[in-house]
């Protein structure tokens, strides 16, 4: 039996609707959607929910760790949220917020302009910090990504976007020889 998968859901703060394969929670972050595997059943007692697998396949013991993953990823981002942050290191690199986009100076010869989701809320507390936040998990996650994906931290000065708690590995430079 999956270890995650028999895991019970505690529903106490969201209003959950199964309809068919489609989930839909709604919370006070906001409200999410997700189709499921039609092997998988959803149980709803009382404020507690539980996903079921109809047998012991290989496909239905995948599934069924990952279907109850990704409701309680939903029921989480409904109620607290989820927030990525992003570090800018590199001498004159930074961001801000202009209107609802993010301004990017990152050493090319043009700014760089993002436009965020209207799902996803982004912040700049500092010049060199961008907070990312929202009630999908994946989305946060692929806007942080895109985010970094436009001056990736590089090995030898440690310039770039990373995430907050991402460790550079650093390389050494070539040394002179004599």
């Amino acid at each position: 039996m999956s270890r995650v998968g028999k895991k019970i859901i505690n529903i106490k703060d969201v209003k959950v609707d199964v309809n068919g394969n489609l989930v839909k929670v709604k919370g006070k972050l906001g409200e999410l959607q997700q189709e499921i595997h039609p092997n998988m059943t959803i149980k709803m007692e009382g404020e507690e929910l539980s996903v079921v697998r109809p047998d012991d396949q290989k496909q239905n013991r995948a599934l069924h760790g990952l279907t109850r993953a990704l409701i309680q990823n939903m029921v989480t981002g409904v109620t607290e949220g989820y927030t990525k942050t992003l570090d800018i290191v590199g001498v004159g690199y930074r961001a801000e917020m202009k209107d609802k986009n993010l301004l990017l100076s990152i050493g090319y010869s043009h700014p760089i302009y993002f436009a965020p989701p209207d799902e996803i809320t982004i912040e700049t507390p500092t010049q060199t910090q961008i907070k990312i936040s929202g009630s999908d998990k994946e989305l946060v996650g692929l806007v942080a990504a895109k985010i970094r994906s436009f001056r990736k931290p590089e090995p030898y000065k440690g310039k770039g976007i990373k995430y907050s708690n991402e460790i550079i590995i650093r390389k050494a430079g070539k040394t002179a020889g004599a």
